[in-house]
This record gives structure tokens, sequence and C-alpha cells, in this order.
């Protein structure tokens, strides 16, 4: 039954005409049923011809994949399709992967999904590794997200965080969409860091729809397809949909991405900060005998960053909400923290940031139990590898289940509760030493945006936290709450989180 009911989500209608045509091309191909015995594989589940274990991922991969290491160890192998898989769960396993083989293991799977969305995979995150890929990352981590340059930014913070408090003192007295407007916030920041501008006031951001592109996006790099699985097959996206679905979504970001860098190749304004398409104009136009970026690759990048910057910070912020409306007790002690820091000013400064240690706390909390990017990107081998004893080939599939990993009771003293005490005088961080915890992922591949991205988060919590008081709707409880999960690249929740703010301040 699991096995048609994911059949039925994956594809149109049609999928019945779909799924026997795959079966009887895939006769024909030809399938290397001698893998085993050439290579030492880790355990895992019987493999079903032609699918391979596909049907075991389910809606909810991350816990899916979490069930079958409780059965068959914190590694195993799986046969997604035509693609050999290996999954790993724990932080000695993640390790491996991402320290010890990090080099082998740096490069990423062509994902049909990121393919169209990405311009040919020229973006920061689904680039293969090479010197297209090292020459981009520098560029975005040295001239935006860097640990001198963030700082540049505090700012435009600052006003985003007075912006998002405005909105919701506006609505006092009454119940509010927080994740509305946390996913404004999320958005105006790295909108006006990356492209100069916001695209909330005039109403441009309903006139674009960019929640529903978003959407879109994660939707269609989070879900499984059929070219991502049966490379052979790749054609059968055009008879499923996706491929339109797809060119839709590019289109409609192609055309705000050509309408940015129209404006910024026509204006000649000075700034006293260059945002990320100035320094990609700048590098297209200057760094010709390098490695010239063409268009495309300028697109790809700026794509990569909108997204996952936006999401990712929304996703963080509206967790760490719930979590501490579900957690009275912890959201006072929160707040009791800022309130005697702060005293009677009204506003919170970056400098005051390094003296909340609890708030800290209850953020590494929140990317323990609900990393924004539950099941990180894929990785590939570009050689052979030896793990744990198992020797696994070249061309493999690599997943790391940073989920199970941050809920892994080796490594976490009751996993599953809503603890940030735990991390009050523990020396354990999110940054990519210390492997129990890796939201961001770790090694070459991780994600650059760190540094960045815990500056918008922390800044935003601090002062709504200061300045409101926080309840939920009356007649509901935390157990009234839907914390159902929507799987995609990221992973927020289903329903939006409504909630009644009342002013600290008379």
């Amino acid at each position: 039954m699991a096995l048609f009911q994911w059949l039925n989500q994956a594809f149109t209608p049609l999928f019945l005409f779909e799924f026997i045509f795959m079966v009887l091309l895939m006769r024909f191909l030809f399938i290397d049923k001698s893998r085993k015995r050439r290579f030492n594989l880790p355990p895992g589940p019987p493999i079903i011809p032609i699918i391979g274990n596909l049907h075991q991922l389910g809606t909810t991969p991350h816990l899916a994949l979490q069930n079958l290491a409780h059965k068959y160890g914190p590694i195993f192998f799986l046969q997604l399709g035509e693609i050999p898989t290996v999954v790993v769960s724990s932080a000695k396993l993640a390790k491996d992967v991402l320290k010890t083989h990090d080099l082998a293991l740096s490069s990423r799977p062509q994902l049909f999904s990121a393919k169209h969305l990405f311009y040919n995979c020229t973006d920061i995150a689904f680039s293969p590794y090479g010197a297209y890929w090292r020459h981009v990352r520098k560029i975005c981590t040295l001239e935006l997200l860097s640990a001198k340059r963030v700082p540049s930014y505090s700012s435009v913070r600052e006003e985003e965080v007075a912006r998002l408090v405005h909105r919701v003192a506006g609505s006092c007295p009454g119940t509010i969409d927080l994740s509305k407007l946390l996913g404004l916030y999320a958005n105006d920041i790295l909108c006006r860091v990356a492209f100069g501008r916001d695209f909330s006031k005039g109403g441009e951001y309903q006139k674009h729809g960019f929640q529903e592109m978003l959407d879109e996006y994660q939707e269609l790099l989070g879900g499984f397809s059929v070219g991502d699985f049966f490379p052979s097959l790749e054609f059968i996206q055009s008879l499923t949909g996706m491929k339109s679905r797809l060119q839709n979504t590019c289109r409609k970001f192609d055309q705000i991405i050509d309408q940015i860098l129209n404006e910024h190749k026509g204006s000649n304004k000075v700034k006293e900060h260059k945002d990320l398409v100035d320094i990609l104009l700048d590098v297209q136009k200057n760094d010709l005998d390098e490695m010239p970026l063409t268009t495309d690759n300028i697109k790809a990048t700026i794509l990569d960053m909108f997204a996952a910057g936006t999401d990712t910070t929304f996703i963080t912020l509206d967790w760490a909400m719930t979590e501490l409306l579900m957690s009275p007790q912890v959201m006072e002690k929160a707040q009791k923290e800022v309130r005697g820091i702060l005293g009677e000013r009204r506003v919170i400064e970056e400098t005051d940031l390094h003296q909340l240690e609890y708030i800290r706390a209850v953020i590494k909390e929140i990317y323990r139990l609900h990393p924004a990017v539950p099941v990180l990107l894929p990785r590939e081998s570009m050689e052979d590898v030896i793990l744990e004893g198992y020797r696994i080939s070249a061309k493999t599939r690599f997943y790391v289940n940073a989920w199970a990993i941050g809920r892994n009771s080796e490594s976490w003293e009751d996993p599953n509760a809503f603890k940030p005490e735990r991390f009050l005088g523990s020396n354990v961080d999110y940054r990519g030493s210390d492997f129990e915890l890796i939201p961001f992922g770790a090694g070459r591949r991780g994600c650059p945006g760190i540094t960045f991205a815990n500056a918008v988060v922390e800044l935003a919590l601090a002062q709504l936290l200061y300045s409101f008081d926080w309840e939920l709707p009356p007649g509901t409880t935390a157990k009234d709450l839907d914390l159902t999960e929507v799987f995609g690249i990221s992973m927020h929740r289903r329903e939006h989180l409504h909630v009644v703010p009342k002013p600290y301040f008379p």
C-alpha cells in the first residue's frame, strides 16, 4: 500500500501508463547485479526490482531514514532507482563523511530539478566540485558572508528588525500571523544585502508572488522526481509535468533577476556598501582572465543566495517562537535575560547580543531539534572510499541525516525534549566542528552563510522577546498547534503560527 501511495503522489494522473512504460524500458537497461559481490556494502533493507528502496522514503524522508537507521545501524545502503546511496545518521559517521573523506565526497549529483532551477547547476549549492565552484564560493564568502563583512550590514539588520516590531505592534490588540511577518523580515534583509533593495514596499512582494515562488522552489528541489533516480528515463519528466513546473518557476525567477540586473547596470548611484549583484557584475567585468562569469552564472548565484538565505532564516525563527510558546517557562527565562540586560532601552543593538547566553542556547536548541535542512544536500563520491570497513564505489550518493543526528540518544540526553539548558556551559557549537550538531553541514560543502544567518536570527528573536509578551489565541493551547512538517529541501511547519502579542512597553 505504501508503494502505491508514494507513486500516486509522485506522478500525475498519467502515472499508471508512465510507470508501466518505465518498467518495460527498465527490462532492457543493464543493471549491475555484481555490485554487492565487488563491494562490501553497508547493510540495508531488501531491494525491490526497478524502484529499489524508493518506496521506503515516504513523504517525510528524514523520519523514514531515521527509522531505517534504528533497524540497520548508523550507516546503511539504499538502492534508490538507479542510484546507489549511503545514508549516515550518527555524529561519528558524519565526521567520517564530512571531514575524514571530505575531499573524496565533495561533489554533488546533478539533480534534474537543480539543473533547471540553477542554470545547469552553476550556483554554489549544487555545482560539482571543481575550479568553478571554488571561484564562485570564494567571491560570495569574501565579499558578502565573511566574519569581516557581516558586521558591515548591521544597520540593515537593525532597521529591518525595527520594521518587524512596527508590523507586529501595528496589529495590537489582536491576533497576527507571525509566520507571515517573519517571512517578510527574512526576505527584506536578504534582498537589501544581496540586491540593494527590498520588495515589500509598494506591495511588490505580493505582486511578484515571492512566497508562492519560494514554496514551489523548495518543493521542487526537495521532492523526488523520476529524473533524479532514473537518469536514463529523464525524458519522462515531460510526461509527468515536472519539467513544465520547473520551467515555469525558473521563468518567474528569471524575470525578477533580469529586472534586478538591469536596475544595477543602469544605476550611477554611489553606494557605501556594494551588494552581491554589484560584486558579481564587477567580477564579470574585470576578472575576464581568471574565470569569466556568464550572466547565467550570476543569475544562478543570486537565486541560490536569495532562496537559501530567506527560507532557512524564516524556518529557524518560526520554530523558535513555536517552541517558546509551547514552553512558557523557557520563554519567561529568555525574556528575563534580555530585559534585565537592556533595562529601559527599547532597542537591542548587535553589540548587546554577546551577553544573551540563554537566548543563544535557545537558538542552538532550535538548530538541534529543527534544522532547516533536515537531510543535508546530497554528496557524490568522486572515488572509492572505505567507511567503517565498507568499501563504497565512486558515483555513490551520500546523505547525512542532520535531523536524526540532532536527536540521537548517543549524543543527547532526552533528545526529543526542548531544553536549551543543555547548551549552557557547553562548548558544542553549530559551525561544523562538532558533528552532533550540524544544521549548516560541515567541510568544504558546508553552508558559507553561517555567520550571516545567525546574526539575522539572534537580533530578531531577542528583540521580539524584549518588545512583546506572547500568547496563543483565546481558546488555543499548545496541544492544539499543528506541528506537521512539509518536507522539501528545507522543512517548515505546514500551518502558520498565529499569536497574540502584547507590547511590553506602555
